[in-house]
């Protein structure tokens, strides 16, 4: 039987401009997939691809008790995340990134139909924020920023996932080696029931000591850089036979979701 295989769309394997981002979220796991895209970035420019182009999504500012666990230091208390972020970004690696100082939400898409992204990356705590961004996407989008890939980051305290999905059906190569698969479900469609049942508790932590309750120090890193690095095979590889993965960072086991 033939591997299942999904390839990866040709716009970002050989664009004319670099591929636009949008990072929704820069949180505990957003400030560290930030950091990753920006070694994605200088590392596709040195292999001659064109980078990335990264926007930001977050309405919250740094607190106390972000401190530690996110990627933000005692100066940058009161700032908005992802202008912290972004400004430091960009000063280490001589990008233009920008930060988008709102929540996104369906309505701000459609009011600002250049924020459209050809790939959405989320790092949302919520699964309203979920289902929310599973409603933004233009899929009649046409151009260089047409929406083709999302992939949701979540976690608990020692668990998390990553979920890659196509937004729509993204045409394949014929292949005699592997069954070529066009469409990856979202998450707010495949894992919907398990979604609805999540009991979330969302409210801000006072301190460090607090936040670290509800998530361990390394989760959200351990989490961006093996994203990260589905996204990097994405594009240095062409095509990949997993769609993403389960994490369990108390155990150290990591299981892979295939492409089906």
């Amino acid at each position: 039987m033939k591997t299942k295989i999904h390839f990866t769309d040709k716009y970002l394997l050989q664009p004319t401009n670099p591929v636009s981002v949008n990072l929704i979220g820069a949180g505990g796991t957003g400030s560290q997939v930030l950091t990753a895209l920006a070694r994605i970035n200088h590392s596709l420019l040195a292999l001659g691809h064109p980078g990335l182009s990264v926007r930001v999504f977050d309405d919250d500012k740094v607190t106390t008790a972000n401190l530690g666990r996110q990627l933000f230091t005692a100066s940058e208390l009161g700032l908005n995340k992802g202008v912290a972020l972004i400004n430091r970004i960009n000063r280490f690696f001589g990008s233009n990134w920008k930060a988008v100082c709102e929540k996104y939400t369906t309505r701000l898409m459609g009011c600002h139909p250049e924020f459209n992204a050809s790939i959405t990356i989320s790092c949302v705590d919520t699964v309203a924020a979920r289902f929310e961004i599973a409603q933004s996407f233009d899929r009649e989008e046409k151009g260089r920023d047409k929406p083709l890939y999302w992939c949701d980051f979540g976690n608990g305290r020692h668990t998390g996932q990553v979920v890659l999905s196509t937004i729509g059906a993204i045409r394949q190569p014929a292949s005699k080696k592997y069954a070529p698969v066009d469409e990856l479900p979202f998450i707010t469609d495949e894992f919907k029931s398990l979604l609805q049942q999540t009991d979330e508790n969302n409210l801000p932590s006072c301190s460090l000591a607090e936040a670290l309750t509800k998530q361990d120090l390394f989760i959200n890193s351990a989490l961006a850089n093996l994203g990260a690095s589905l996204l990097w095979q994405l594009f240095t590889e062409g095509m990949t036979e997993n769609r993403g993965f389960f994490l369990n960072l108390r155990d150290f086991r990591t299981q892979p979701l295939k492409v089906a």
